[in-house]
């Protein structure tokens, strides 16, 4: 298709052969805040300790594309959480975190159809690796931020791969991965919701949009605008 087809009410195709299946895939990469989960966890983070409306108006603004620079967005961001205690960010994940709904539907419709699973997030492993263990992820790339005596120092810890994974580092690490898996980037899906997600969108074969930010839908060859992330299902049946 050339043009931006209705597909099903909700659910927009774009430069997209149909019909396609799963199994034409092997991997799918997902983006973690307001995609596999429904919240953004360091604006949750913030909201517990009083700073959510500073938090997220930097977390918007990158979500956008308003802020270019990613890395300097996170920074920002976690600059004002120094000092914010273990405890609270356990509360967010035992209170707050919430699987999207139709999520574990999709990883497990993936594995069935013998697709590998990527978690690749701007978030952070205390979350994502509690995500993982929840759908039964195969991969996770994420930010690991400093602990010292129980609390956030506003830091970031470096792995072997940097220290901040942004839209660059995420289109990085689904190349790198289909290439060890022996797999071409056109049998990929990447699925996102904000500009960080763009770079692994256009990485690959096929492009989903999660109720994503304007600049996202527009690019994506599947944007998914109501219900459920499971609704993929209907085009990739």
């Amino acid at each position: 298709m050339s043009a931006s087809t209705e597909f099903a009410p909700g659910l927009t195709l774009q430069n997209l052969a149909t019909p396609q299946k799963l199994s034409d895939y092997k991997l799918i990469a997902f983006d973690m805040d307001s995609t596999l989960i429904t919240i953004e966890c360091i604006d949750e983070i913030a909201d517990v300790t009083g700073k959510k409306a500073e938090v997220a108006a930097i977390t918007e603004a990158a979500m956008r594309g308003e802020i270019t620079d990613y890395k300097d967005s996170l920074r920002q961001r976690m600059a004002l959480l120094q000092g914010v205690p273990m405890a609270s960010i356990e509360r967010v994940l035992q209170e707050r975190l919430t699987l999207t709904p139709g999520a574990k539907t999709l990883v497990d419709a993936a594995h069935a159809a013998g697709l590998k699973v990527l978690l690749v997030s701007g978030g952070f492993t205390y979350f994502a690796d509690h995500v993982k263990s929840l759908l039964g992820i195969d991969f996770v790339r994420a930010n690991q931020f400093e602990v010292k005596d129980g609390q956030l120092t506003g830091g970031l810890i470096d792995q072997s791969w940097g220290d901040i994974c942004d839209g660059e580092e995420k289109r990085s690490t689904v190349l790198g991965l289909a290439s060890l898996m022996g797999i071409e980037p056109e049998q990929v899906i990447a699925v996102g919701d904000g500009s960080n997600d763009l770079p692994m969108m256009r990485a690959v074969g096929l492009s989903v949009a999660f109720h994503a930010k304007p600049r996202v839908r527009a690019e994506a060859k599947v944007a998914i605008n109501t219900g459920g992330l499971d609704r993929l299902l209907e085009v990739l049946g």
